[in-house]
């Protein structure tokens, strides 16, 4: 009889430390989850407004080659026509430097405005790739343990706290903004 209640206490404690680790892991996996999903929303803001940016910065230089070609026919037919021709094509040659200073001056910004988002959207993803690893491995602790909740075995326990370390890690250095990043779960995983 004393075997048996040593064998419930034993496999008693087995469980409670397995469900306070399920717990455990799953409230931090549900929070990085929503930081993760605004994450997410974040990237995909940073995205559109760098597509945006680049649209304005190629139309922008379209738009100044556009009026570099129109000069120079300007300037080629105010010279095959009378006085009335090339007053009207010395105004037009003047609007259009003014038009093309006025492009060149803005295409320089457009592209770090451009290379902004895609900066910002790399940062971002830095952090939801963190996420990500914390997701698979806290997954993957959550599972040992269950298995080692079925089989009894504290070894595979120990294991499922391993994998939990490495996503609590992860996930904090995704709330935490460290640079902490694993190339190889990147690669994997993406």
């Amino acid at each position: 009889m004393d075997i048996e209640i040593g064998a419930e206490a034993k496999d008693k404690r087995l469980n409670q430390s397995v469900a306070i680790t399920v717990v455990a892991l799953s409230i931090f996996m549900g929070l990085c989850g929503v930081k993760d999903g605004n994450i997410v929303q974040a990237m995909q803001q940073a995205q559109s407004d760098s597509v945006d940016a680049w649209n304005e910065y190629q139309a922008t230089k379209t738009k100044l080659h556009i009026d570099e070609t129109t000069l120079t026919q300007t300037q080629l037919l105010a010279g095959l026509g009378g006085g009335e021709a090339r007053t009207a094509a010395t105004a037009e040659a003047t609007r259009l430097e003014a038009e093309m200073a006025k492009y060149r001056a803005e295409v320089p910004a457009l592209k770090i405005k451009a290379e902004g988002f895609s900066a910002q959207y790399d940062a971002l993803n830095v952090h939801d790739d963190q996420f990500d690893a914390a997701d698979a491995l806290i997954s993957i602790a959550v599972s040992i343990a269950a298995v080692a909740a079925l089989v009894e075995i504290y070894s595979l326990l120990w294991a499922s706290w391993a994998f939990g370390a490495l996503g609590l890690v992860m996930g904090l250095a995704g709330f935490l903004g460290w640079s902490l990043h694993s190339a190889f779960l990147s690669r994997l995983l993406g």
